[in-house]
């Protein structure tokens, strides 16, 4: 972007000042003058001149206001970090810090009662003037301020999308001044303004897809620059047919929970889920090195099942080639031959390998084939997910691999495991302005996709010890969540709004809760002191135990919680998953998924709703 060249002041009045600049974004700067307290012999007042963009031309003018004649004038204030004069004329500016004293030359230093004289500089930054002397006396010679225009709203999200209406959010403008109003869009043209940061649209038509905009305007009505573009979809329309064979019912089975949690694939028959899924995601494969690695050797393929044990009731031989998950999931398959078992790679503590692999996503690709290939149990898998946390932005490690990175590792996946295999990814919920989903390129990536495993789950949870306490998976938005864009319709119409269809999204579902301990509001948006005590983990329990330990109290945004002594949950139930599930149809997307099989009962019950609702 160009920019105005800086005003000078005349070659022969002028006095270069060379300085150091922090190059930060520039906002408006306010001009501002020091207390009103008596001076001396002097005041000093500031205007700012004009701001072309990437910095602006400061003025100061020193007036004589006593009965002598001054010999010399020496101007301070202060600016914030970030803000800096780079060059002056009719004046020696110099620093120490962020403080700033600006001195006569020798030609402009005398000053008769009454008379006035100024000096001009070329700065950078956002910061106000403040804390002015002159001569050691503080301003009180008023201001000349400058009103400059509101900055740009943050983008729309969308929430409460009908047929027929939705509801309009967005961060709110900033302005020296303050913002008076925002007009809102819908595709170029003004149909609204408002003074909150918010607006419900109604009147529209079922199964269409519009565009939102936002501006604001100041008190005296200058409006700045359109918030980015939010693209969004009523529902109503025509829907993707579902996938062969019906809606995706996916669960994630980790190696993990035959240790301590002692589930392995046989408790899938034995519980009725086998029965009630299509897909399994085998959790997790390593990225190391910039290739796809095991996991676990033993849980995956060394362990040897007992015949009570093993999903067809015969027990593994010392010299059998396939033991461990890999053969009882083989066997699973004999048994369901609709189900289709994906190996997952990644997850949230493997996912740091992912930025050295996505530097040659063809190798690394490669490098998964091989291993998901491998003729030991090629016949086992039938394709791939990538679990990365998270590409181009921070999960337990933050990777800077650029926004394209995702689009290129799904690219090579295809063209490596072809169309014979399935090629899937489980990705943020982050439905924030400027979030996760906005840090990669999902949209790019999703042409090379099967489906998508949105993770609309882990939105709030006890890692903000003290609360508020908040549903760690809600549906919708409501009143007084911790933070906008963290619920599953924000993060699935942000997603359309990209171009990606719904019937390549699988909502996610958690098969367990969330809590904190010391909480006395049972509510949700009460103060906790920690997280609640967990049977694997502080702050996380499985359904299975929170059904009967801590019964549901009351459901908020599609979702349910519950408060038991000073301890305070919220998970999923049988009856939240159906309106879930409900609303996934609504919405024409794919299906639904969850993690993971050991967190649910004996009997499947939360498995089973899934698959009731998505009939």
């Amino acid at each position: 972007m160009s920019t105005a060249p800086p005003r000078r002041a005349p070659l022969f009045r002028r006095v270069a000042a060379a300085l150091a600049v922090l190059t930060l974004p520039l906002a408006g700067l306010v001009a501002i003058a020091g207390p009103a307290e008596a001076a001396a012999s002097a005041t000093a007042t500031y205007t700012k001149v004009s701001d072309w963009g990437s910095g602006f031309e400061g003025k100061w003018t020193v007036k004589n206001t006593g009965t002598t004649t001054l010999s010399s004038w020496t101007v301070e204030w202060d600016y914030p970090a970030g803000t800096a004069v780079t060059s002056a004329w009719d004046a020696t500016v110099t620093s120490s810090g962020t403080h700033w004293t600006g001195k006569n030359v020798g030609w402009n230093g005398t000053l008769a009662p009454g008379a006035t004289i100024s000096f001009g500089f070329n700065g950078t930054g956002s910061g106000a003037p403040s804390g002015c002397k002159v001569n050691g006396g503080s301003c009180d010679g008023g201001t000349t301020p400058t009103d400059n225009p509101p900055g740009a709203p943050g983008t729309p999200t969308a929430s409460g999308v009908t047929d027929t209406g939705l509801t309009l959010g967005w961060a709110a403008a900033t302005d020296d001044k303050g913002v008076k109003n925002y007009d809102v869009f819908r595709g170029g043209a003004k149909i609204a303004t408002v003074t909150s940061p918010s607006y419900t649209d109604s009147g529209l038509t079922k199964g269409t897809t519009y565009s939102y905009t936002v501006t604001a305007r100041d008190t005296i009505d200058q409006t700045g620059p359109s918030s980015g573009a939010l693209s969004v979809t009523t529902t109503g329309g025509v829907v993707d047919p579902p996938p062969p064979g019906g809606p995706v019912k996916l669960g994630y089975f980790t190696e993990w929970g035959v240790y301590g949690r002692n589930y392995h694939v046989k408790n899938l028959v034995t519980s009725g889920s086998a029965a009630k899924i299509t897909h399994i995601n085998y959790a997790f494969g390593n990225v190391q090195g910039g290739k796809c690695t095991i996991g676990d050797s033993y849980a995956d393929y060394e362990k040897a099942y007992t015949a009570d044990q093993s999903v067809d009731g015969v027990a593994d031989t010392w010299d059998q080639p396939l033991r461990g998950n890999f053969n009882q999931l083989r066997e699973l398959k004999k048994k369901y031959p609709n189900i289709k078992v994906l190996w997952s790679f990644g997850g949230w503590t493997w996912s740091g390998g992912f930025g050295q692999a996505s530097q040659n996503p063809a190798a690394f690709a490669q490098s998964c084939y091989d291993l998901v290939e491998d003729p030991r149990w090629a016949d086992v898998f039938d394709g791939i997910d990538l679990d990365w946390e998270y590409p181009n932005a921070c999960g337990l490690t933050c990777d800077t691999s650029g926004a394209a990175s995702l689009k290129n590792m799904m690219q090579a996946m295809r063209a490596k495991f072809g169309t014979s295999n399935l090629v899937t990814a489980a990705i943020s919920a982050d439905g924030s302005n400027g979030g996760k989903l906005d840090a990669a390129d999902y949209a790019g990536a999703a042409q090379y996709v099967d489906f998508y495993n949105v993770m609309t789950y882990d939105f709030f949870g006890a890692w903000a010890a003290q609360g508020p306490t908040a549903p760690h998976s809600p549906l919708t938005s409501y009143t007084g969540i911790p933070q906008q864009g963290f619920n599953s319709e924000a993060a699935i119409t942000k997603l359309k709004g990209k171009g990606i269809a719904g019937s390549k999204l699988n909502l996610g579902i958690g098969f367990y809760g969330r809590g904190w301990t010391g909480v006395t509001q049972a509510t949700p948006g009460g103060t906790a002191t920690g997280p609640a005590a967990g049977t694997y983990e502080q702050g996380i329990e499985d359904y299975k135990v929170l059904k009967n330990s801590c019964p549901a109290t009351g459901t908020i945004a599609g979702t349910a919680y519950a408060k038991c002594g000073s301890n305070w949950w919220s998970y999923d139930t049988p009856a939240t998953i159906a309106g879930k599930m409900t609303w996934a149809k609504q919405q024409g997307l794919k299906g639904a998924f969850f993690w993971e099989f050991s967190g649910d009962t004996t009997n499947g019950e939360l498995a089973s709703a899934i698959h009731s609702g998505l009939q």
